[in-house]
């Protein structure tokens, strides 16, 4: 999305349009986007890739949460590892995919400001 507005870092838009799931929440919102809102995509992406799992919404418990919602749950209580796709967690280092999870979630992080930049990734 950033790569519209080439000469701009932030930008509005009162037409909000993309992919449900992928869209940060400044954007959904408030229309606002910056290049900080791919770096939200890539690190949903990123996600999904590590678990195996769409960011659809799903029942946890007794609530609804999507994918991003559920793995910062499983963050905080330092049970990132139950978020992971069984076949990775048998193939690769158990600290390789618990730092994807971090940098995903680090990523979807809810205040763009803290959000890394692309080339920080």
């Amino acid at each position: 999305m950033a790569r519209i507005f080439t000469q701009e870092l932030e930008a509005n838009t009162v037409r909000v349009v993309g992919t449900r799931g992928y869209m940060p929440p400044e954007y959904i919102m408030g229309g606002n986007f910056s290049t900080k809102s791919d770096v939200y995509s890539y690190g949903v992406l990123m996600l999904e890739i590590i678990s195996e799992r769409k960011n659809n919404s799903f029942y946890n418990e007794d609530r609804v949460l999507n994918l991003v919602g559920h793995a910062w749950e499983l963050w905080k209580e330092d049970r990132g590892v139950e978020i992971m796709d069984p076949t990775l967690v048998e193939t690769y280092i158990s600290h390789q995919l618990l730092r994807c999870l971090q940098v995903g979630l680090l990523c979807v992080e809810e205040n763009a400001a803290i959000r890394p930049t692309m080339s920080e990734c």
